[in-house]
């Protein structure tokens, strides 16, 4: 009989460490995503910092280039890794259509970015960027069939308020920079929808590849009506290229991030990257915005964080019932 107990009592035990080794993986998951992300929002700040530095002596078509070839190299190691060249091939894509338009999105978004950026103070320019996320759920209804509840509008109503309080007349903003960052955010709201649309679908490597051709064609196309007078030297081209790499490495980090940790988690701490660009706007370039800018800074990162969080609040709400 105690032979007979001692090997219930271990078929019971043997499970226990088995929830709690799974917490353990989780929590050392959410750990990796957390330091990835904040990682990737370091070096998109970063590059923005240096392509804001470089643009003062290149246009925004040789940013573009450098980025978007470096970024293209790191596409084929992407797709070297995902091991199936064949899902490039138009006729094995579901959804093309939707692929060729997410990348076109990303692309406008980059050349207005970065025609924009050449012109505005940092802080301010990356402030206007970050009302994408609520252009995305004002769009959202529309778009992706999500219903948007009273407090939501109202959040995202702060956020363009806030943004208002930037772009106010006396700011001595540029209007074409002011129109085209604004452009800019649109643009990457819809790409972030077509990227909701698109998840499951379409392999995130295929994704990358396309953005990435995409990008380097279309960010281009500017050259043909003012072209490049001043190419860079060997040197300087190396420099540029090592920036376009900072800024596809942290395309990668975001993947690894997603990966480990959910999306309700990490949107949230976006608004990390803002805070960079006001501290390097402030002690690099020595532009720091105005107090009323600033107040609008927090209202968009309020807005964005509070419309990040519910999801959150409500899965851990419903795991608590």
């Amino acid at each position: 009989m105690a032979e007979q107990a001692a090997q219930h009592h271990s078929q019971i035990g043997s499970p226990a460490p088995l929830p709690a080794q799974r917490e353990a993986d989780a929590a050392r998951r959410l750990r990796q995503g957390l330091g990835l992300f904040l990682a990737a929002l370091l070096c998109f700040a970063c590059y923005d910092a240096f392509a804001k530095h470089m643009l003062a002596r290149y246009p925004a078509t040789v940013m573009n280039l450098s980025r978007y070839t470096a970024i293209g190299v790191l596409a084929l190691w992407v797709m070297h890794r995902h091991g199936d060249w064949s899902a490039l091939r138009w006729g094995r894509l579901r959804s093309g259509k939707l692929l060729l338009l997410r990348s076109l999105m990303l692309a406008i978004v980059a050349t207005c970015f970065m025609t924009a950026l050449a012109t505005m103070p940092l802080a301010e320019a990356t402030a206007i960027y970050f009302t994408a996320p609520l252009i995305m759920v004002a769009l959202s209804p529309w778009l992706l069939g999500e219903r948007v509840g009273r407090v939501q509008w109202v959040a995202v109503l702060l956020g363009f308020a806030g943004m208002l309080l930037i772009v106010r007349p006396g700011n001595a903003l540029p209007l074409a920079g002011t129109v085209l960052m604004a452009v800019s955010a649109v643009c990457y709201a819809l790409f972030q929808v077509l990227t909701r649309k698109l998840s499951g679908v379409v392999p995130t490597a295929v994704q990358f590849a396309y953005m990435a051709l995409f990008c380097l064609v279309i960010t281009n196309l500017p050259a043909l009506f003012h072209p490049i007078t001043e190419w860079p030297d060997a040197p300087q081209l190396a420099l540029l290229l090592a920036g376009g790499f900072v800024s596809g490495g942290a395309q990668l980090l975001l993947l690894q991030a997603f990966q480990r940790a959910s999306a309700s988690t990490l949107a949230p701490m976006n608004y990390v990257q803002l805070l960079l660009a006001v501290l390097i706007s402030t002690f690099w370039f020595q532009r720091p915005p105005d107090s009323l800018a600033l107040y609008g800074m927090l209202m968009i990162s309020a807005a964005g964080v509070y419309l990040a969080w519910p999801r959150r609040q409500k899965h851990t709400a419903h795991q608590a019932s």
